[in-house]
């Protein structure tokens, strides 16, 4: 049986992660994990009020999407899993996997102009796309020193790395991507 892949999907908010990880997953053909829609689950089952609730869910919803992944490379299937990871906590969770599992890595690292993900991000939170749950109304002032930055590091857990600059989301090379994914 050939060794499963674990391919991560990471950038800050706006950056079109979630979008780009589910061209990558349909094309490749692979299931998509992504916090999100776990925590778009938990909201719908348990209700949504402040942001500490917010956070703990989102807690919550990290340690599912880290318990599926690992049921998922458990039994040798690739995944893309998609979250803005964070490098304190999550490289951990992954190389605990890695300890327990044998898969390849590959990182995608959404980055763009941060004052394109500024903008962006105000838009998200002007409008009534995204469940009101994540209320990103509310954290518009706390993520602006980070969306100005336009990136994140990516998590230090070896593999490959493949950078993608989203700053215009029409111009990204999916087709060379699934190519080197591939």
């Amino acid at each position: 049986m050939p060794k499963p892949s674990l391919i991560l999907v990471n950038g800050l908010p706006c950056t079109g992660k979630t979008t780009l990880a589910r061209t990558l997953a349909a094309r490749l053909g692979l299931p998509l994990f992504t916090k999100d829609q776990v925590k778009e689950l938990l909201f719908e089952t348990l209700g949504w009020s402040d942001r500490a609730w917010s956070k703990q869910l989102g807690v919550a919803s990290t340690a599912v999407l880290f318990s599926v992944v690992e049921a998922e490379l458990a039994v040798g299937r690739s995944l893309v899993a998609e979250s803005n990871f964070h490098p304190e906590l999550d490289a951990l969770r992954v190389r605990a996997l890695q300890e327990r599992h044998t898969f390849g890595i590959v990182q995608i690292l959404c980055f763009a102009d941060g004052p394109t993900l500024w903008e962006r991000y105000q838009r998200r939170a002007a409008g009534q796309e995204r469940h009101p749950g994540h209320l990103d109304h509310i954290l518009v002032e706390e993520l602006r020193p980070q969306l100005l930055r336009g990136r994140v590091e990516p998590l230090p857990v070896g593999g490959a790395l493949r950078e993608v600059d989203t700053t215009d989301l029409a111009a990204v090379d999916v087709e060379g991507l699934v190519a080197w994914l591939r």
